[in-house]
């Protein structure tokens, strides 16, 4: 079989660091991902990037790969020494439809054929709750999550892995980021996006609607009122004669994608409440003044 030169997939040199060769890694698979790339070869160099990968990340992997490789070069053909020995026991990772040179250098191990192809990548899903104003502005978070995870007996097992996620601008409830190879054996972790509750609004979509108390002189005489929104407070001209339900619409002022959502007024009129003498005085001289109003005319 043929030697491979794991370094030289990767585009690294032998005494590259562990943080550059995992900056390699990242742009490799973003570049050749199959979901993703257009190059007719991508599916095959994906595979080879995350072979390399799995050894070269690993200290005790890559050490025993270096001993062997100084006496090999790409192209080669390969056949591991009487006495080779890679020194540890061989725990593996997302290695399914691996070279048969990576199963001949680790073949000593005791991590058979079988475990490893049982190990079949999966994608994982689960759900990430953000804040409107987080939708807003994009932001960086750190989150932990209980994954599962393939152990050395290629059993799933839950366990906490801390993970830096990059909110866009303009995401919307129920839109999914992609992360890729945080799933199960190498496969891509989905994270769904929801909103928590919000003391003022209510969100559909991209739109966002906030129900706005009005007093009954400002919805019948006109009025200007401050309104809040998530990008801060603004003055809102009532028109005169509003009526409950009305909706007044802000265009563009809803979740900020590539097409702009809207901000929806809902007006609510309330009442004060009667509850002196006084105030009931002014409500049985309104209700004679208003004497022929009947608001459930529409009722008959």
């Amino acid at each position: 079989m043929e030697y491979k030169d794991y370094y030289k997939i990767m585009g690294v040199s032998r005494n590259v660091t562990q943080e550059d060769l995992k900056k390699a890694y990242r742009k490799l698979a973003r570049e050749f991902h199959p979901d993703v790339s257009k190059a007719p070869n991508a599916e095959q160099r994906f595979k080879e990037i995350n072979e390399a990968y799995e050894v070269l990340k690993d200290p005790e992997k890559r050490a025993a790969y270096d001993r062997l490789g100084n006496n090999w070069r790409a192209g080669e053909q390969f056949r591991a020494p009487p006495d080779w020995d890679v020194g540890f026991e061989f725990r593996g990772g997302s290695n399914e439809g691996f070279s048969d040179f990576f199963d001949t250098f680790f073949r000593q191990s005791g991590f058979s054929t079988h475990q490893r192809r049982s190990q079949k990548r999966e994608d994982h899903h689960a759900k990430i709750q953000i804040t409107l104003e987080d939708s807003f502005n994009g932001i960086n978070r750190s989150i932990q999550l209980q994954l599962p995870t393939l152990n050395e007996r290629g059993q799933l097992v839950n366990k906490m892995r801390e993970l830096n996620v990059k909110i866009p601008k303009g995401i919307i409830e129920g839109q999914k980021i992609r992360l890729i190879g945080q799933g199960i054996s190498g496969g891509d972790l989905y994270l769904e996006i929801t909103f928590a509750s919000h003391r003022f609004y209510r969100v559909e979509n991209k739109d966002i609607f906030l129900d706005l108390p009005l007093s009954p002189w400002e919805a019948a005489l006109g009025s200007v009122v401050k309104v809040p929104t998530p990008l801060g407070n603004i003055e809102l001209k009532i028109p005169e004669n509003t009526q409950t339900g009305k909706k007044l619409r802000l265009k563009g002022r809803g979740i900020p994608s590539s097409i702009a959502g809207d901000f929806y007024v809902i007006i609510q009129i309330i009442t004060p409440p009667a509850e002196n003498d006084s105030s009931k005085r002014f409500y049985q001289k309104m209700k004679a003044y208003f004497e022929t109003f009947n608001p459930r005319s529409d009722l008959n």
